[in-house]
């Protein structure tokens, strides 16, 4: 196992947990966070730039918003800086009470060891579906 798998994983086990801290340690200050096209929480799917953007505009969101959200891998793919984590999410979104068990894929580059980019890619339908405020 390369050190950005194990870096990837550490990543992983740090959200299962919850420990927001150790996850933006792990990222590099330059980060570039995109999630998928047509995301809720980032339609455009523009990159929020910096640790302290994705803390404000996803993680803080995760844990107001959702009841059991996991990111569930269930394999790491190597590619020298970079790592591919295919999976499914897992939740419920307290506003509307649905349960969502959607694929995702994640592409993670690292830089020094740092978390540099991460790009999301998931069903973004069903999530819309699950988000939808009735």
């Amino acid at each position: 196992m390369t050190s950005n798998v194990r870096n990837a994983k550490d990543l992983y086990a740090a959200f299962a947990r919850g420990d927001v801290p150790a996850i933006l340690a792990m990222c590099d200050p330059d980060l570039q966070w995109s999630q998928a096209e047509g995301h809720p929480y980032q339609p455009n799917g523009a990159p929020w730039s910096g640790p302290q953007a994705v803390l404000e505009k996803l993680f803080k969101r995760i844990a107001a918003e959702w009841d059991s959200f996991e990111a569930n891998v269930h394999a790491f793919h190597d590619a020298g800086d970079f790592v591919v984590a295919e999976g499914r999410y897992t939740g419920i979104y307290k506003p509307s009470s649905m349960r969502l068990d959607a694929q995702m894929c994640h592409v993670l580059c690292f830089r020094n060891g740092k978390l540099f980019r991460f790009q999301q890619y998931v069903d973004t339908a069903q999530l819309q579906a699950v988000m939808v405020m009735h």
